[in-house]
């Protein structure tokens, strides 16, 4: 019998986390031009005042990847990606404060 081995990769997201432009198109595997339709359709928001200067949060880490994996495997195109983050935002806030009551 062949042994099948299968290894899975991925990366620790923490809040104070900042990357700039290039290190996010790395950890997403995208390129600086979508980024870019991303920031301009809404689903992220970089930090500082010019494009050299960014920086993004694992919150835009995660969005990003999000909006990858809709469009990879729902075919959503980046203004629907924005609403449905939006959507899942909202509902995960909804979520929470059903837990403290």
């Amino acid at each position: 019998m062949i042994e099948q081995r299968i290894y899975i990769q991925g990366m620790v997201l923490n809040e104070e986390m900042r990357c700039s432009l290039a290190d996010l198109c790395s950890l997403c595997g995208v390129n600086a031009e979508l980024i870019h339709d991303m920031i301009e359709e809404g689903i992220i928001t970089p930090e500082g005042p010019s494009m050299r200067e960014w920086c993004f949060t694992s919150v835009a880490v995660k969005r990003v990847q999000v909006a990858m994996r809709l469009q990879r495997d729902l075919r959503v195109n980046l203004p629907g990606c924005a609403l449905a983050l939006d959507l899942l935002d909202e509902l995960e806030e909804l979520r929470r404060l059903s837990r403290r009551r």
